[in-house]
């Protein structure tokens, strides 16, 4: 709530990345919102938490939804980030704030429809056999359907993206030795991105693996809830407690130095185009 208010009385909600970073605040506060929702079903009656019901459907779709639409952020948000670095050496493409807008809409409707099916009918209120341990009344191979895939695009997407960052930035530095021109601009850029970059990479890395465990757990689990209770609703309440976690730790690594950032990555955008290519030459 806070990121929100500040980008919204700023007025800065002008820069494409000021969107995504909005909406990705937007997306972490009805993550909370949904586990808060969650615990309260858990305090009052605990059984249906565990055993499946109807009532479960609601709080868990928006659970969904609200954990896809942050991963589609960190997503668009490391493309944005690649595009931004890369502009002025390959493509003439620069992100608009109207691009922005349509990511955020394509996001929430993508979100939205994956993490809804289960309203749809998509669930197990009626199945035994294919029903969940860990997110009755959720359906084993909706889990699967949902975790695998987005878990990947969470991990390798980003990844490749800051990774990218880092090199760009790395051939600069040599293309300014090579000119006898200063490089500590790129340097101190270079550092900074690379430690945000790793930051933001290891915290997916460290809330997503659990759940992602969980789910390769339900597929392969053979035995009934009152065989596995306490402990692997233990485990599925550390996993939640992780996914809070990233909720916290993201507005703190996309908004504690996010204005030294955007300045060192205009200062390499605005570098003279035509020195860097006769140097090049």
């Amino acid at each position: 709530c806070t990121v929100i208010f500040i980008r919204l009385a700023t007025r800065d909600l002008h820069k494409p990345i000021s969107i995504l970073f909005c909406n990705l605040a937007v997306s972490d506060l009805f993550t909370s919102f949904s586990g808060f929702w969650i615990s309260m079903l858990f305090i009052t009656n605990p059984d249906i938490t565990i055993f499946g019901s109807k009532d479960m459907l609601a709080p868990y779709a928006l659970y969904t939804t609200s954990i896809l639409s942050t991963i589609y952020n960190l997503v668009s948000i490391g493309i944005e980030r690649y595009l931004a670095v890369a502009e002025s050496m390959r493509t003439r493409f620069r992100v608009a704030r109207n691009h922005s807008i349509a990511v955020v809409f394509i996001n929430w409707v993508l979100a939205f429809f994956l993490g809804c099916l289960p309203l749809m009918g998509w669930h197990c209120l009626h199945a035994e056999r294919s029903i969940s341990v860990l997110y009755s009344p959720f359906c084993v191979n909706y889990l699967i359907f949902i975790a695998i895939p987005n878990v990947v695009v969470a991990f390798i997407v980003p990844l490749f993206t800051y990774l990218r960052i880092i090199i760009i930035l790395r051939k600069r530095k040599l293309r300014m030795q090579a000119c006898g021109q200063a490089t500590g601009t790129y340097k101190s850029a270079e550092t900074q991105v690379a430690r945000t970059s790793i930051s933001i990479w290891l915290l997916a890395l460290v809330s997503y693996a659990p759940f992602f465990a969980g789910v390769i757990f339900d597929a392969t689990n053979q035995r009934c809830h009152i065989e596995l209770y306490p402990g692997v609703y233990v485990f599925r309440n550390c996993t939640a407690m992780l996914i809070t976690i990233t909720c916290l730790g993201n507005p703190v690594l996309y908004t504690l130095r996010l204005r030294t950032l955007g300045a060192k990555l205009k200062a390499l955008r605005c570098l003279p185009a035509n020195r860097v290519r006769a140097c090049a030459l």
